[in-house]
């Protein structure tokens, strides 16, 4: 429903209820959302803060800070909305004079915004083969990794961070074909992927490049390392009492925030407010599909 609160521009935000719910905001908070993307939970998390509270917003893409500066428009809470990775998150803050934040939410999938942006994230369009939220120039791309790099990178990469199976057969049809022209864009990757996986992988409930194409976003944005950055560089900045939300859309990134929610609670640092992720409910199934492989964790760190 894109009246719903928090949708911007019929973006639906994923597991928004449960997320506000969980996070339990309140009017003096100071929150820092760390994946603006679409904005929804960003206007959900403002329309509950008044003007003694603080929002502090990031994104490395220009396009979502645009974005954000509309649907926060007239917001009653003090916004700060910076062009920047999540995984600066603490020395942003310092940069703004923000000592410490009670609340912060991480969603790390991707808006429909990314899809039609033209960088090449969908293999249902023919785009330039980027991959890179931000549109630095000379920084690593996709095609980059799928011309340059070694075959067996390439594979570890593909089976590393896309979990895919027949990872070293799309590596090597990936080399045959670069040894006779550049791949230059999405939809010419993923039909390499599509011919060098077998028959029944290709029939499939998923697309054969989806996992493929998983892996090189990841790659291409040091998406894991900035999940580790940006979680540690938020708990030196949380309050005591504070809580932070995630929300991942894959095994990889939810094993990872598992494992250091894991490692805090056993410091006796915090408290896991959800031992087992919370998932989307029936009716947001049906509404949203794409939420489908969504998981959101919340933690808290303890006063004492």
């Amino acid at each position: 429903d894109p009246t719903l609160p928090g949708n911007v521009e019929g973006h639906i935000p994923v597991l928004l209820h449960e997320t506000i719910s969980s996070l339990e905001i309140v009017p003096d908070d100071i929150v820092v959302d760390g994946t603006l993307g679409g904005a929804g939970h960003a206007r959900a998390l403002t329309d509950l803060l008044d003007t003694d509270g603080v929002f502090i917003g990031l994104d490395l893409d220009a396009d979502a800070i645009g974005r954000a500066r509309g649907a926060l428009a007239g917001a009653r809470p003090t916004v700060h909305l910076v062009q920047a990775n999540f995984r600066n998150v603490a020395s942003e803050l310092g940069m703004l004079g923000v000592s410490h934040v009670t609340k912060a939410v991480f969603d790390l999938g991707w808006s429909q915004f990314q899809l039609t942006a033209g960088r090449g994230f969908s293999f249902l369009r023919d785009e330039p083969l980027s991959m890179m939220y931000s549109k630095e120039p000379g920084a690593l791309t996709a095609s980059v990794i799928v011309n340059s790099w070694a075959e067996e990178s390439i594979a570890d990469v593909i089976y590393g961070w896309g979990e895919e199976r027949f990872a070293r057969r799309i590596a090597r049809a990936i080399v045959a074909t670069r040894e006779k022209r550049p791949i230059t864009t999405s939809i010419e990757l993923a039909e390499i992927v599509r011919a060098a996986v077998p028959g029944i992988a290709r029939r499939g409930r998923i697309h054969p490049a989806t996992k493929t194409f998983q892996a090189l976003r990841i790659a291409t944005n040091d998406e894991l390392g900035a999940i580790t950055a940006g979680l540690k560089g938020t708990w030196s900045r949380l309050a005591p009492g504070g809580r932070i939300a995630v929300i991942t859309f894959h095994s990889i990134e939810d094993r990872l925030v598992k494992r250091q929610f894991v490692e805090w609670q056993e410091q006796g640092l915090a408290t896991r407010l959800t031992k087992k992720p919370v998932t989307p409910s029936l009716e947001e199934l049906s509404d949203n599909p794409r939420s489908r492989s969504a998981k959101l964790r919340v933690i808290q760190k303890n006063i004492t």
